[in-house]
């Protein structure tokens, strides 16, 4: 019997960095059309007249030589030549004029290049045999999962985070229970929500925008739920009498629901007028408030429902029946790949290409020409903003170092820097916990390679035969498991008010 039979069949089957493949095939295949339906209408200051973003449409990469020609090219060839290795993007719009859309008038313009990466769908050497990447120069052992920007081969290096919209509950220093979700949803956007239960059990919400807490009663009222319902909802007895103090002391248990959300405007929007301030606070309740359950008025009950979770499950860890959570735990993390990254950069760039297109509208108008819109997309907005960021590793979340030149010291160094796994932490303070090796790291992790000195513990590397999930639709989970919880074929069941 041959030694590790096991290994060698599963390394001869598995690509090392087919994670990273995998997320940036999904990047390119759905991620970058939800960002462009998410940002499908651009509406400029001029009357009646705006632009119907409908879908993106990408190539495989091309060149464009000194005499104007136009050809395919291999990685092999922009490694020698200093070029980016890129596919070219095209984008279909239809102008609306007076609310109507004029789909005679639907075109489609050359927005700029996404770098491409090698050994995905769109690289030429994906699906070439062994014989055809020696003819045509290529590595035939070379597994990809990287990008050549102006002839430098960069990796996006994986970013362990904790997971999104999840309720993680931790005791904290001062002796109060925080129960917290990193509400994120498809449009890349990412809150904190977090209910503090202090030494007396009095509860206190925190969201983005906000300087100081807030009375979770007045929120809980603020999103539609009354007080029996608050009471009700709690199955723990001590934690519904941890509930039932909090309505006796809150001043919002006898409001209205429309005076809780006027209530809520005067506090995040003070000295402004009623109108701004109502509109404020409902934008609060719809947009900062647990995103990921929805971001429509519809979602409020469901939210009001989130957050007496949130509370029950920080009263149980405060009364000691459950344990608080481990942050270190594995189950507690995620990691954001190639094609995450990518949809966050992307994201950014094509908001910027936005603001830039309507600007150029603006200005062709006030000078009096005639307004074509295929004359005001800059296709070097969005390249440059792309470009630079893999360049230089700075990503607009405010992360340094996720792009970086790939290491080619021997055939192993590379292999292990495509499979390395960088935590958002800074390297300047202790975090001994978050350093350490942790039991739920074994077969994930490799436990025993990081690098010495500041970066120790923070900067891991995937086991052997790790392999990261990448392209599940939480969606169809979301929706089967709300099914089963209203029943009647998955029609929710009436509030009372």
């Amino acid at each position: 019997m041959k030694k590790h039979e096991v290994l060698e069949s599963y390394l001869s089957s598995v690509s090392m960095v087919q994670q990273q493949i995998e997320s940036y095939n999904r990047f390119i295949h759905t991620g970058i059309n939800r960002i462009v339906e998410s940002q499908s209408r651009i509406e400029p200051d001029v009357s009646d007249f705006a632009i119907k973003l409908n879908s993106i449409r990408l190539e495989q990469p091309k060149i464009i030589e000194s005499d104007s020609s136009i050809r395919s090219f291999l990685p092999h060839e922009a490694l020698m030549r200093n070029l980016t290795y890129a596919a070219p993007m095209y984008l279909t719009y239809t102008p609306v004029i007076s609310g109507v859309e004029k789909t005679i008038n639907t075109g489609e313009a050359y927005i700029g290049d996404m770098p491409v990466m090698v050994k995905s769908d769109l690289c030429y050497t994906k699906n070439m045999s062994y014989e055809q990447l020696l003819s045509e120069g290529e590595d035939p052992d070379d597994p990809g999962g990287f990008f050549i920007i102006k002839g430098t081969e960069r990796v996006l290096v994986g970013i362990e985070d904790l997971a999104p919209n999840k309720i993680i509950c931790t005791k904290e220093s001062g002796g109060d229970v925080t129960a917290k979700v990193f509400s994120s949803t498809q449009l890349n956007f990412r809150g904190r929500c977090s209910i503090s239960r202090d030494e007396y059990g009095v509860y206190t919400l925190m969201f983005p925008t906000l300087s100081k807490s807030l009375d979770l009663v007045l929120v809980l009222r603020a999103l539609g739920m009354t007080q029996n319902r608050m009471l009700d909802d709690i199955t723990d007895k001590d934690a519904r009498n941890d509930m039932l103090m909090n309505v006796g002391m809150s001043k919002a248990k006898d409001m209205s629901v429309q005076d809780a959300v006027a209530e809520l405007g005067r506090m995040s929007a003070p000295n402004q007028a009623k109108a701004y301030q109502d509109k404020r606070a409902e934008f609060q309740l719809d947009t900062y408030i647990l995103p990921h359950l929805g971001l429509k008025s519809e979602a409020r009950l469901e939210k009001a429902r989130y957050l007496m979770r949130m509370a029950e499950r920080a009263s149980l860890v405060a009364y000691g029946y459950i344990r608080p959570d481990d942050r270190d735990n594995y189950a507690n993390k995620r990691i954001n790949l190639a094609g995450d990254l990518m949809e966050v950069l992307f994201s950014s760039a094509f908001k910027f290409f936005i603001r830039d297109v309507k600007y150029h509208v603006e200005r062709t108008t006030a000078r009096g020409r005639k307004l074509t819109v295929r004359t005001n997309i800059n296709p070097d907005t969005l390249t440059e903003k792309i470009l630079y960021s893999m360049g230089t590793g700075s990503w607009p979340a405010g992360q340094t170092g996720v792009s970086q030149v790939l290491d080619r010291v021997n055939f192993f160094s590379s292999l292990s820097h495509l499979r390395r796994v960088k935590s958002p932490l800074t390297k300047k303070h202790s975090h001994l916990r978050a350093r350490d090796v942790h039991g739920t790291h074994i077969g994930k992790i490799c436990p025993s390679e990081t690098p010495e000195g500041p970066e120790v513990g923070l900067t891991r590397y995937l086991a052997l035969m790790a392999k990261v999930t990448v392209g599940a639709d939480e969606g169809i989970t979301s929706t089967k498991l709300k099914e089963i919880m209203h029943g009647s074929g998955g029609k929710p069941i009436k509030e009372e008010e």
